[in-house]
């Protein structure tokens, strides 16, 4: 496995301070993020899971912990758009460049509007996919947000 991917070198020539861990994808889960933070031993609310949607027909991203769903309400809102719906599949993985199961919202070929959830701000650490399935990244919830220009609110579906 490669420790170098558009998402790791996008967060070292921000100055961001991370750390890689690796773990055995599972392609058969059901839950990549909830199969990830089993792998690390990790709360699933510090194992942050990367969405790609579709806000007013453009792509934006959402991250949030993998044991939680989000609010496409909350997220258009967060936004500062009306709709919001899933990516498609195929979409998605032209979009960022990642496969899905490897999706980051680092280093992604463009950068999206994006949204982290805020509670995820509490967190001492959080890890967020690594531009790769089976890698994951463990950094600080605020430099999270200062790499990717994101906005952060409350998006989890209630």
């Amino acid at each position: 496995m490669s420790r170098s991917t558009p998402a790791t070198i996008a967060l070292t020539k921000a100055g961001v301070v991370f750390d890689l861990y690796t773990y055995d994808y599972d392609p058969g889960s059901e839950r990549v993020g909830l199969q990830a933070a089993e792998a690390l031993g990790e709360d699933p609310r510090r194992v942050l899971k990367t969405l790609i949607v579709m806000l007013d027909g453009k792509p934006a991203c959402a991250i949030l912990p993998s044991d939680q769903e989000v609010s496409m309400k909350k997220l258009a809102a967060a936004l500062k758009g009306k709709s919001a719906a899933m990516a498609p599949v195929p979409d998605a993985e032209r979009i960022t460049g990642y496969k899905v199961g490897g999706v980051s919202p680092f280093g992604q070929k463009k950068r999206l509007p994006t949204v982290l959830e805020s509670a995820a701000l509490s967190e001492p650490y959080v890890f967020i996919n690594g531009g790769q399935r089976g890698l994951q990244v463990r950094l600080a919830p605020a430099d999270a947000v200062k790499a990717l220009g994101a906005v952060t609110a409350a998006i989890v579906a209630e």
